[in-house]
Protein backbone atom coordinates (compact mmCIF):
# COMPACT_ATOMS: atom_id res chain seq x y z
CA UNK A 1 0.00 0.00 0.00
CA UNK A 2 1.47 3.45 -0.93
CA UNK A 3 2.60 5.66 1.74
CA UNK A 4 1.39 8.72 -0.39
CA UNK A 5 -1.79 10.95 0.67
CA UNK A 6 -4.91 10.86 -1.13
CA UNK A 7 -5.50 14.56 -2.11
CA UNK A 8 -8.59 15.74 -4.17
CA UNK A 9 -8.53 19.17 -5.78
CA UNK A 10 -11.70 20.73 -7.37
CA UNK A 11 -13.37 23.72 -8.60
CA UNK A 12 -16.88 24.44 -8.90
CA UNK A 13 -18.37 27.13 -10.43
CA UNK A 14 -21.80 28.32 -9.32
CA UNK A 15 -23.75 30.75 -6.51
CA UNK A 16 -22.85 28.74 -3.28
CA UNK A 17 -25.82 28.68 -0.20
CA UNK A 18 -25.70 27.97 2.86
CA UNK A 19 -27.57 25.43 4.97
CA UNK A 20 -31.04 27.11 5.56
CA UNK A 21 -32.68 29.62 3.29
CA UNK A 22 -36.22 31.67 4.15
CA UNK A 23 -36.23 34.20 1.02
CA UNK A 24 -35.03 35.15 -1.91
CA UNK A 25 -34.04 32.55 -4.57
CA UNK A 26 -35.00 28.83 -2.53
CA UNK A 27 -34.32 26.78 -5.56
CA UNK A 28 -30.92 27.68 -4.86
CA UNK A 29 -30.08 25.23 -2.57
CA UNK A 30 -31.48 22.22 -4.33
CA UNK A 31 -29.39 23.52 -6.90
CA UNK A 32 -26.10 23.96 -5.41
CA UNK A 33 -26.37 20.85 -3.36
CA UNK A 34 -26.73 19.49 -7.44
CA UNK A 35 -23.51 21.19 -8.73
CA UNK A 36 -21.28 19.89 -5.77
CA UNK A 37 -22.40 16.34 -6.47
CA UNK A 38 -22.21 16.34 -10.19
CA UNK A 39 -18.56 18.30 -9.96
CA UNK A 40 -17.71 15.59 -7.35
CA UNK A 41 -19.18 12.37 -8.50
CA UNK A 42 -15.81 11.19 -10.34
CA UNK A 43 -13.32 12.44 -8.21
CA UNK A 44 -12.52 9.25 -6.62
CA UNK A 45 -13.20 8.62 -3.05
CA UNK A 46 -11.58 9.63 0.59
CA UNK A 47 -11.79 6.22 2.94
CA UNK A 48 -10.54 7.83 6.29
CA UNK A 49 -10.17 10.68 8.01
CA UNK A 50 -9.24 13.64 6.21
CA UNK A 51 -9.28 17.95 6.13
CA UNK A 52 -10.79 19.94 4.22
CA UNK A 53 -9.99 23.20 2.86
CA UNK A 54 -12.18 25.34 0.99
CA UNK A 55 -12.81 29.23 -0.56
CA UNK A 56 -16.24 30.16 -0.97
CA UNK A 57 -16.62 32.64 -3.66
CA UNK A 58 -19.83 34.89 -3.20
CA UNK A 59 -21.23 37.42 -5.72
CA UNK A 60 -22.89 40.78 -5.17
CA UNK A 61 -26.31 39.04 -4.81
CA UNK A 62 -25.43 37.23 -2.05
CA UNK A 63 -24.53 40.10 -0.17
CA UNK A 64 -27.84 42.56 0.90
CA UNK A 65 -27.29 45.69 2.68
CA UNK A 66 -28.66 44.13 5.90
CA UNK A 67 -26.36 41.18 5.81
CA UNK A 68 -23.32 42.35 4.20
CA UNK A 69 -20.72 39.46 5.21
CA UNK A 70 -23.00 36.85 3.14
CA UNK A 71 -24.04 33.40 4.51
CA UNK A 72 -22.75 32.27 7.53
CA UNK A 73 -19.39 30.43 7.13
CA UNK A 74 -20.97 27.31 8.86
CA UNK A 75 -24.10 27.18 6.79
CA UNK A 76 -22.18 27.24 3.66
CA UNK A 77 -19.90 24.68 4.90
CA UNK A 78 -23.01 22.47 6.23
CA UNK A 79 -24.16 22.38 2.82
CA UNK A 80 -21.19 22.05 1.01
CA UNK A 81 -19.78 18.77 3.52
CA UNK A 82 -23.61 17.00 3.09
CA UNK A 83 -22.98 17.04 -0.47
CA UNK A 84 -19.39 15.52 0.04
CA UNK A 85 -21.25 13.00 1.99
CA UNK A 86 -22.94 11.54 -1.05
CA UNK A 87 -19.74 11.61 -2.99
CA UNK A 88 -16.28 11.38 -2.29
CA UNK A 89 -16.77 10.51 1.46
CA UNK A 90 -19.38 8.43 0.92
CA UNK A 91 -17.07 5.09 1.65
CA UNK A 92 -15.52 6.93 5.07
CA UNK A 93 -16.98 5.71 8.28
CA UNK A 94 -19.11 9.01 9.29
CA UNK A 95 -19.25 9.65 6.28
CA UNK A 96 -18.53 14.03 6.41
CA UNK A 97 -17.99 13.38 9.85
CA UNK A 98 -14.44 11.83 8.74
CA UNK A 99 -13.46 15.76 8.34
CA UNK A 100 -11.59 16.18 11.62
CA UNK A 101 -10.13 19.53 10.25
CA UNK A 102 -11.18 22.14 7.98
CA UNK A 103 -9.57 25.19 7.00
CA UNK A 104 -12.57 27.47 5.31
CA UNK A 105 -13.15 31.12 4.29
CA UNK A 106 -15.13 32.97 1.83
CA UNK A 107 -14.31 35.87 -0.62
CA UNK A 108 -16.36 38.11 -2.45
CA UNK A 109 -16.23 38.41 -6.17
CA UNK A 110 -17.55 40.78 -8.28
CA UNK A 111 -20.00 38.14 -10.55
CA UNK A 112 -22.09 35.51 -10.96
CA UNK A 113 -20.19 33.86 -13.27
CA UNK A 114 -16.82 34.26 -10.67
CA UNK A 115 -18.91 32.73 -8.05
CA UNK A 116 -18.13 28.75 -6.61
CA UNK A 117 -16.04 26.91 -4.15
CA UNK A 118 -12.62 25.67 -4.30
CA UNK A 119 -11.42 23.04 -2.42
CA UNK A 120 -8.98 20.06 -1.34
CA UNK A 121 -9.29 17.38 0.44
CA UNK A 122 -6.62 15.42 2.07
CA UNK A 123 -6.93 12.42 3.33
CA UNK A 124 -4.78 11.53 6.64
CA UNK A 125 -2.87 8.67 7.56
Amino acid sequence: MSSAKKIIKCHIAGIPFGRDKVRGKLEGLSTWSSLIVEKTQNLGKIYGRCKLCVTFMLPPSKLPKDHPFGNDLDNLLKRFCDALGITVLSEAPGKDGAIINIEAKKIFVSSDKESGASFEITELK
